[in-house]
């Protein structure tokens, strides 16, 4: 079908309704939505969930006591599948929180200059979403028949781990034929086919504290040993092969004259594949102190698995199909960052990240993006939507 889909109608029509798109992101880049504030993140979703409604679709919120709402949308399908695998639907993926306080529109308010729309939380992620939603708008005023139910997942802490939902969204991903990833593209437009797998080590070794100059010997030294243990940590890196290990926090000892009894570092962890991600994870559990009194505790680990290049290749070859009809040379890009899209590709359910704003500034505070090419993010999606 992707052959035979033509998708610069839907383009004419986003580019369009241009103005109306960028209202509605204007109106929700002006609601703050820092990670941590509940009544704020609640404030986005039912934001959202009405312009999910507006657009068409059923949208409910999913309540948490700490991290707030959820919103769960559904577009029915609007021509019979032809089988039980094509009625499968499809998910776009999302977050609606920030990274951005309270009060940091007083400062870097929502503005449009040469082309560019600024605001916290513009890039990453909120125009995505806005895409997302006039996709379905775009699809549903041309009357082009979809076979499969979209459905849309709204995750409010994504940007502080997605400890909240991250089961729910693992069971939504489960009953679908494939994720788009709502995230920012990366340099130049490019659609994320790799990410790396993310987690943290915080590795804590146990000494004895003695006086560091009456009875140096009766002590053992957890500062030492974890002297040893970082560098042993460090030579399990590959960075040829895009495996990383960075200690990046470390804190011991309580007085120049006593023997450290308790010393801290926080590594951090990136991985390419799940095969990496089980090996650093077994060989970093397995450490052994060298002096055999000191004791190692190893908490945390890889809290979010690889997005491996084999989940997207897929549909990134249908994606840069139809942009090439729209006179988009799309390209494929890895970053070493995370998304929500790395535990539905740990699924084996086929993802596609980076199908946001074209722009740059993600956590910056030039945060940005370009408003010519809006409508062809909405229309890109349209199009995957249409031919899946």
């Amino acid at each position: 079908m992707t052959r035979e889909f033509d998708p610069r109608p839907l383009l004419d029509w986003c580019t369009s309704d241009l103005s109306l798109l960028m209202d509605c992101l204007r109106r929700a880049v002006e609601i703050e939505s820092p990670s941590r504030n509940r009544e704020a993140i609640d404030a986005m979703a039912q934001f959202f969930s009405a312009e999910i409604e507006s657009a068409g679709g059923n949208a409910q919120l999913l309540e948490h006591a700490e991290a707030g709402c959820a919103v769960l949308g559904e577009f029915p399908a609007t021509a019979p599948a032809r089988s039980r695998e094509e009625s499968r639907p499809i998910l776009l993926l999302g977050h609606h929180d920030t990274v951005w306080e309270l009060g940091t529109l007083a400062s870097m308010p929502f503005g449009v200059r040469t082309g560019r729309a600024y605001g916290p939380g513009i890039f990453d992620m909120k125009s995505g979403i806005v895409c997302a939603l006039w996709a379905m708008r775009s699809l549903a005023a041309l009357e082009i028949p979809r076979r499969r139910p979209v459905r849309v997942f709204l995750n409010p802490d994504e940007e502080v781990a997605s400890r909240a939902f991250r089961k729910h969204l693992e069971g939504e991903a489960r009953q679908c034929a494939a994720v788009l990833v709502l995230e920012p593209a990366a340099a130049g437009g490019a659609l994320k086919t790799a990410r790396k797998g993310v987690g943290d080590f915080r590795i804590t070794v146990h000494g004895r504290s003695a006086h560091a100059g009456i009875n140096p010997a009766a002590g053992v030294n957890a500062i030492t040993e974890l002297v040893r243990v970082i560098l042993r940590v460090t030579e399990l890196a590959d960075p040829e092969h895009g495996v990383t290990l960075t200690p990046g926090v470390i804190s011991g000892g309580t007085r120049s004259n006593v023997v450290p009894e308790i010393a801290r570092v926080v590594i951090d962890a990136r991985v390419p594949t799940l095969k990496d991600a089980r090996r650093i994870e077994s060989r970093i559990r397995g450490l052994r102190p060298a002096d055999r009194h000191a004791k190692i505790e190893v908490e945390g680990g890889i809290n979010r698995p690889p997005l491996e290049h084999k989940r997207a290749e897929g549909l990134f070859a249908q994606a840069r199909a139809l942009g090439l009809r729209m006179g988009l040379d799309l390209k494929e890009a890895s970053t070493g960052g995370g998304s929500d899209g790395n535990f539905t590709a740990a699924l084996g359910i086929p993802t596609l990240d980076g199908l946001g704003g074209v722009g740059d500034g993600a956590h910056a505070r030039h945060e940005h993006v370009i408003v010519r090419e809006l409508p062809r993010r909405a229309a890109l999606l349209g199009a995957l939507i249409a031919t899946l």
